[in-house]
């Protein structure tokens, strides 16, 4: 089958052939390559690999495991799946017996799989299994280091956990450095530009909507606005922008009722521990200030949220705020989530109002992140070859409030290379208005000195003659095709 779809994908499967071509190396010490493929749900990893597999040309199996599943049942599912595989000693497990442990079904995996020539085995989805089962995690580090990698096996583990994905090779478990780590991002806006056919701001604003899941591009036409893909899947109950961030948050959260909710506070726009606070109280009984902090803690390591400081010479650590860290789901909690009964009485077209009315306010805050991570990537050729991060600045008061800082380090910066402002709205470029505003309330940031320069990044361009460095939708999207 043709990976035609695979926009932007060809560097991760070449890295997965390569992988391969690995297996069976005589100048290894263990023919066997095992990989730890790791990315947000609805990325496409499964779709990646099931591609890659099928162009390998070589003997593969595929298990996909279950949220919640019984051990026993996915040790049955495992044994079907080898079954009908295309390994030589599938016949191993066709007779329908269920092994009680593991360890008995890897043992009978290495008989099965080929001793000389390359094979591919992939279990997708084993954080669930490893929650239903904590102990497979040594015995999959023993039937590793014993049986598996004695074989020419190329063995692929996907999770969509982060957060246990990225333990699971810590030094201090079981499989640490028995696998290369892949991490598998998003399409990023560059790739969605070119897949959808868009110039450089819509672009953009597509990313905003999509997050760049693939699953939600395909479902855009080439060359298709904003305003008419949403009023097509808007209206459409089984669009992937709907469908997906209900399966993700009901596959991240199970149970977690109260990280849930403030989840949605966030996605809805409280960016403070006491305005989150306040959105969870509605007018009843306050939430726990401990419970809200065990809230954020988990979805903070999930990477669901991420949590900005403001970026100076002078650490601020208690002026957190959060946000939503997954571009999509920024959308989906801010306007699909609410609107979904809409969708179902076959009034997607109040949805869509609400989206028309809140649009540009929302897309000026949510652009942000995507901003200050281009200009990131981009400052070398910008001028500032130091910049080691790219953030904003603001007070207890948020006044003032600066869009962009740029600095030669994370934290506590020793110097304040650049300070900016964003104007993200459809007609207005940025003015002398904007310039004086910038320079007024760039002195209220620390270690901004004679040197510090100022950036306009505008949707719009600047107006001509102001004395400002100016970076432009264009300039945006080249970060990430460098």
């Amino acid at each position: 089958m043709a990976a035609s779809g695979f926009v932007g994908r060809a560097a991760e499967l070449a890295r997965l052939d390569a992988l391969l071509a690995r297996v069976g190396d005589a100048r290894r010490d263990l023919p066997g390559v095992a990989v730890l493929l790791r990315g947000r749900r609805r990325v496409g990893k499964s779709r990646l690999v099931q591609v890659f597999c099928e162009r390998a040309g070589v003997p593969s199996v595929f298990f996909q495991a279950s949220q919640g599943a019984d051990p026993a049942a996915e040790r049955v599912a495992f044994a079907a799946a080898v079954g009908e595989s295309e390994l030589p000693g599938r016949d191993l497990f066709a007779d329908g017996t269920v092994l009680p442990t593991w360890t008995a079904v890897f043992r009978q995996l290495a008989a099965a799989l080929p001793a000389d020539s390359p094979s591919i085995v992939v279990i997708d989805g084993l954080p669930w299994l490893i929650d239903a089962d904590p102990a497979l995690e040594g015995t999959l580090q023993t039937a590793w280091d014993t049986l598996l990698a004695r074989k020419p096996v190329l063995f692929v583990l996907i999770g969509s956990d982060l957060a246990m994905m990225e333990r699971l090779d810590d030094y201090r478990r079981p499989f640490h450095q028995r696998g290369t780590v892949m991490v598998l991002p998003a399409l990023n806006p560059a790739e969605v530009g070119s897949m959808l056919d868009l110039p450089a701001a819509e672009a953009i604003d597509a990313y905003l909507v999509t997050g760049g899941l693939p699953l939600i591009c395909q479902e855009w036409r080439p060359g298709e606005s904003v305003e008419s893909f949403l009023g097509e899947s808007l209206a459409d109950p089984t669009a992937a922008l709907l469908v997906s961030g209900e399966r993700s948050l009901a596959a991240e959260f199970p149970g977690y009722l109260q990280a849930r909710s403030v989840l949605t506070a966030i996605g809805n726009g409280e960016r403070t521990w006491s305005g989150v606070r306040a959105a969870m109280s509605s007018g009843v009984e306050p939430m726990a200030a401990s419970s809200l902090t065990n809230a954020l803690r988990l979805l903070e390591a999930k990477r669901v949220i991420a949590v900005d400081t403001p970026l100076s010479v002078k650490p601020a650590e208690k002026d957190r705020r959060y946000r939503v860290a997954d571009p999509y789901l920024r959308f989906f909690l801010a306007f699909v989530e609410a609107g979904l009964p809409l969708v179902e009485r076959g009034r997607a077209d109040l949805l869509l109002r609400r989206v028309r009315r809140s649009w540009t306010s929302w897309r000026g805050r949510a652009v942000e992140p995507v901003i200050r991570e281009a200009l990131l990537r981009i400052a070398p050729e910008l001028g500032w070859s130091e910049a080691e991060a790219v953030g904003g600045w603001w007070n207890r008061q948020n006044n003032p409030e600066i869009d962009l800082v740029g600095a030669d380090r994370q934290g506590a910066a020793t110097r304040i290379l650049f300070t900016g402002s964003i104007t993200w709205q459809i007609a207005k470029p940025f003015d002398q208005h904007d310039h004086s505003a910038l320079v007024r309330d760039t002195a209220a940031v620390p270690g901004v000195g004679p040197a510090t320069e100022l950036l306009a990044v505008s949707r719009n361009g600047v107006a001509a003659g102001l004395p400002i460095r100016a970076v432009g939708p264009d300039d945006l999207i080249a970060a990430w095709r460098a």
